[in-house]
Parts: structure tokens; C-alpha cells; sequence
């Protein structure tokens, strides 16, 4: 429990307006590509513009890269990387939410390293090859509350061929800098809002129940639950309660810390597995639909009985004395954010496929299963999806 290693190398710009100051930092270079999705926001909320405004005020030029998916695929990545050589870029700006970031490092490692992505992919039928050359150094801009990828060192990528979705990186694609300004996020529509924040949540839940939860990690996540119960529900209801949003990115910068000293646990494999074959499902939305038969799992199991009630307490149920409590703030939470009807049949996704999605789980994501107080196989994980089933 006293033990933990941490090592989290970016410099962090936290608060509304912040972006404002990008030109005053150390930048990493004179030609940056901005990596941003292939939706429309960035560019209609004037995002991208203010971005490129400050790159110059800097003495920097810039080219943009825009075709990031929701999920994003490694074909994407590996085409961001070639744009990034073939247009002399010494660095990246990630402006977008996790999908974005994620590109970010992936596309880094790629710009300056040979081969195929796959061959640094860590877990399935990737090699865990290591980055030999040194990627192109990282600034994140998030416009989201969701990821806390702007203070960790994985990108997960998905790889459409082996419908594999699972994490590249390591310390060696942290972000330099990365710019967190509220004021970016206030345009998120309020649905998303709530996938984005239940992301966050689940990365302190899951720390905090994680047989790798440490004295440090659990000051993260217990402060990051505390402020997502408390402003969750504000920043759905209303994208311009500014000390919402303030409080929601914060919290989704301390449990990208989370998963920087302690780690997710296998709640993020099972989802990762629902998305890598159903592209259209976003990675909130996949753990919403899990969290109640997840964590009610380890609830009957009594494998961290006094965390789980700590976290039901932190959540805003300060009478919570029972496991089982979890389940139930996490239906209040859901219900109050309008997630509590996501159905998996929705999104094409049916029970006979289950079986599919425990094998690819344990072997895409295999490392986030050794952080769980009890071990869960195929039969364990099966009957978690279909608990979660509608």
C-alpha cells in the first residue's frame, strides 16, 4: 500500500484561458502538425484557428492533420504518421479530446520510427517492440473531460483487421505540455459530457479497487470522484456552468494521474473489446453500460468490501455502508445524467458474441486483468456482459 512509482513528465497549463498562453511556452520545434478529428467542432468553435494564432505568435508553422476517428484506427494513424514526415513536422499538437491524443502518440512514435504500429503494440498480436528512435515530442490541448490523456504516456489505437483495441506507447510519448482550459469544453453536448465524465470516473474507480492502488494514487482518485459526484450532473445539465466544468476537467486530469501510478482494471477490457467490433459505440457509453454488473461483481465477491463503500460515500451516498452501495450511486449518477437507458443492442451488439469478446479481452488487454482483487475468466467476464445485456 506505501509503495508506488510515479513519473508524470508534463508540464500542466490548468484553468480558463489558458490556451491564451500557448506562445509563451517552450515550444518543441518550428513546424508543428496539429492532429484534430474528423468532425466539425474544432474548426466551427474557432479552436483550431486560436490554436494555429498562437503557434505563430510563437514563430511556429503549422499543418493540420484532421481524419481521427471516435475510435481511432491504426490506417489512420499510420497515414497521420507519413503527413507528419513528409511535411518536415518536429512536432505534434493534439487539439481534441482522448481519440485525438491517443493519435498523437501513436502518430509520434511512427513519424520517427520504422516498421508497422503493430509492431509496438502492447498485448494481442502485437509485437511490444521497443520505441527505439525517439518520437516527436507531444503538446495536448484537450477539449474534453474525459480521457486524462493529457497526463499519460498510452495511446489506445484499434486495429480494424484483428478487431484488437489495445494500448502503444510508454514514458516515451508523455505529453510535453499539455494545455487543460475549461473554456475549450463548455460546447460538448450534454450527452457526451456524460460519457466523457463516467470515462473519468471509471479511471479512479478502477484505480482506487486496483490491487496496484498505493497512498498516492488513492489521494488522485478519491479527490477526483469526490469533485465528478459533485459536478457531473451540473455540467450535463447546463455546458456553461463554468465551475462545473472547471471541476470536471480537474478531475479528469487526476485520474489520467490514476492510471499513470496505479491502473485500470479489467472493466476497460471488457469495454475495449465492445468497441473494437462495434466501432460506432463510444468508449463512455460502453462502460455506462457495464459499470452496474461490474462493480456489482466484485461487490458479491467481498474482494475490497472498505473501498468500495469509501468510493459509494466519495460519490455523494455519505450513508453508504454496504458494497452493494456502489451499484447504487452509480444508477442514481447515470439516471440524474440521462445514461441510464444506453442499451448494448442498440449499437448491433448481441449475446452471442460474448464469447468473442472475453478471448479478445484477455489477450488484447490482458495486463489490466492482473490489476483485479479476483481473477476473472472467461466464464467470470461472460456472465458480466450479460448481466449488463439490454
Amino acid at each position: 500500500m506505501s509503495n508506488f512509482s510515479m513519473y508524470v513528465p508534463t508540464r500542466i497549463l490548468f484553468g480558463i484561458g489558458r490556451l491564451n498562453e500557448l506562445h509563451e511556452q517552450h515550444l518543441p520545434g518550428k513546424k508543428a502538425l496539429i492532429i484534430i478529428s474528423c468532425g466539425k467542432s474544432t474548426r466551427a468553435n474557432g479552436y483550431l484557428d486560436r490554436t494555429a494564432a498562437q503557434l505563430k505568435q510563437a514563430g511556429v508553422e503549422s499543418v493540420v492533420f484532421d481524419k481521427v476517428q471516435a475510435n481511432p484506427l491504426k490506417t489512420t494513424v499510420e497515414e497521420g504518421a507519413l503527413y507528419a514526415r513528409e511535411n518536415r513536422c518536429d512536432f505534434v499538437v493534439a487539439l481534441g479530446g482522448g481519440s485525438v491524443m491517443d493519435s498523437a502518440k501513436a502518430i509520434a512514435i511512427m513519424a520517427t520510427n520504422p516498421g508497422d504500429l503493430w509492431d509496438y503494440a502492447l498485448g494481442g498480436t502485437g509485437k511490444s517492440m521497443p520505441v527505439v528512435s525517439t518520437p516527436l515530442p507531444i503538446i495536448a490541448i484537450t477539449t474534453t473531460a474525459g480521457t486524462g490523456s493529457e497526463v499519460d504516456g498510452v495511446g489506445v489505437i484499434t486495429n480494424e483487421a484483428t478487431h484488437e483495441k489495445m494500448g502503444v506507447g510508454g514514458e516515451c510519448v508523455f505529453p510535453k505540455i499539455a494545455v487543460i482550459d475549461p473554456e475549450l469544453m463548455k460546447t460538448v453536448p450534454a450527452r457526451l459530457t456524460a460519457y466523457q465524465g463516467f470515462d473519468a470516473l471509471f479511471h479512479s474507480l478502477e484505480g482506487y479497487i486496483s490491487k496496484k492502488a498505493n497512498l498516492m494514487s488513492d489521494m488522485y482518485a478519491l479527490t477526483a470522484v469526490e469533485n465528478i459526484g459533485s459536478y457531473i450532473v451540473r455540467a450535463v445539465k447546463d455546458g456553461n456552468d463554468m465551475e462545473a466544468r472547471e471541476h470536471m476537467a480537474f478531475a479528469n486530469t487526476l485520474s489520467g494521474v490514476v492510471m499513470d501510478i496505479s491502473g485500470c482494471t479489467s472493466e476497460h477490457s471488457m469495454e475495449h473489446a465492445l468497441s473494437a467490433y462495434h466501432e460506432k459505440l463510444e468508449h463512455g457509453a460502453g462502460l455506462i453500460m457495464l459499470s452496474k454488473a461490474y462493480f456489482g461483481y466484485f461487490a458479491e465477491h467481498h474482494v475490497c468490501d472498505e473501498r468500495l463503500v469509501k468510493l459509494a460515500q466519495a460519490l455523494g451516498m455519505k450513508d453508504a455502508q454496504n458494497p452493494e452501495d456502489i451499484v447504487k450511486v452509480l444508477a442514481q449518477l447515470q439516471k440524474e445524467c440521462g445514461v441510464d437507458d444506453l442499451k448494448m443492442s442498440d449499437y448491433g451488439i448481441t449475446p452471442g458474441e460474448f464469447e468473442e469478446f472475453s478471448k479478445n479481452a484477455h489477450s488484447a488487454m490482458a495486463r489490466l486483468f492482473v490489476n483485479d482483487r479476483i481473477q476473472l475468466d472467461d466464464e467470470a467476464v461472460i456472465s458480466i456482459y450479460r448481466k449488463a445485456y439490454r
